[in-house]
């Protein structure tokens, strides 16, 4: 440790990050521990480490209930809206970031805030129009919901990186006689890799962790998403909390190995932009 790391102020502000780690670690830990535990052993000691860990209870989920039912729905639901809202926002971010045109200010201000509408407001309309139109109980439908959720959020992220992008090098592609989307795919998109791991990451989680519009919009049991399975599942269960806290587990373990996996590169996008 330097001497520059043992000075006081710099010893505490580790302290007040330990401890913001540890508080934000104990949910997850407490989770992890009971998922371990027979119902015998929870009833007996609620706070405590397993004395002999069980692998029971993650048996249990994933052979006598529809859990991987549910995280297969989740799956594609969240393929099909990142993907979807993905390609989407790469173009209208290119285009307002590096094309002149009349609004394009305009455009995305109001694109940005409609990050600000909260989602319940548009529950009773939407519903409505996927009555009339049969889109109820649908992948399609759903998809569509949650793409027009992120992209708004996409599209102000994706436009703040594209404009950190070195004027130069669109003017270099221009001179050699590639098109615009000759640019974005060539050029810009392989720069632009930390933010959009960063974009998938982010709406990965939100759309995995949705509750709202999947008991609303899909109502169909076989189409019964991950989160509107587990509020189902821990009611069922609700006297056996170890079996809820194993469910509670496996659901998490899909963001967590997607964020692991892509950390650096989720890092980097965040940045990006920060500096120029």
């Amino acid at each position: 440790m330097t001497a520059q790391a043992l000075q006081p102020g710099n010893l505490i502000k580790q302290a007040v990050l330990l401890l913001a780690s540890f508080l934000a670690l104990v949910p997850t830990i407490y989770m992890v521990v009971t998922a371990l535990k027979s119902d015998e052993e929870y009833a007996i000691d609620k706070l405590g480490f397993p004395q002999a860990p069980v692998m029971e209870n993650f048996r249990s989920v994933l052979v006598d209930s529809p859990f991987v039912n549910w995280m297969l729905n989740s799956a594609i639901l969240v393929a099909g809206s990142v993907v979807l809202s993905t390609a989407i926002s790469v173009l209208g971010a290119y285009a307002i970031a590096t094309m002149a045109f009349r609004g394009r200010a305009t455009l995305l201000a109001v694109s940005t805030s409609l990050m600000a509408v909260p989602p319940v407001v548009m529950i009773v309309p939407l519903f409505v129009l996927y009555t009339r139109l049969g889109m109820v109980s649908t992948y399609s439908g759903a998809i569509l919901i949650y793409a027009g959720l992120i992209t708004p959020f996409s599209v102000y992220l994706l436009t703040t990186f594209f404009r950190t992008v070195p004027r130069e090098l669109y003017e270099a592609a221009h001179i050699d006689g590639a098109g615009q989307f000759t640019i974005l795919m060539k050029v810009v998109l392989p720069l632009s890799l930390p933010a959009l791991v960063t974009l998938v990451v982010v709406n990965s989680l939100y759309v995995w962790n949705d509750l709202l519009i999947a008991i609303i919009f899909l109502q169909d049991d076989a189409k019964r998403t991950l989160m509107a399975g587990i509020s189902v599942f821990s009611g069922r269960y609700n006297n056996q909390v170890p079996l809820t806290m194993a469910g509670m587990v496996i659901a998490s373990m899909p963001m967590f190995i997607l964020y692991v996996l892509f950390q650096k590169q989720f890092i980097r996008g965040l940045m990006s932009g920060a500096i120029k």
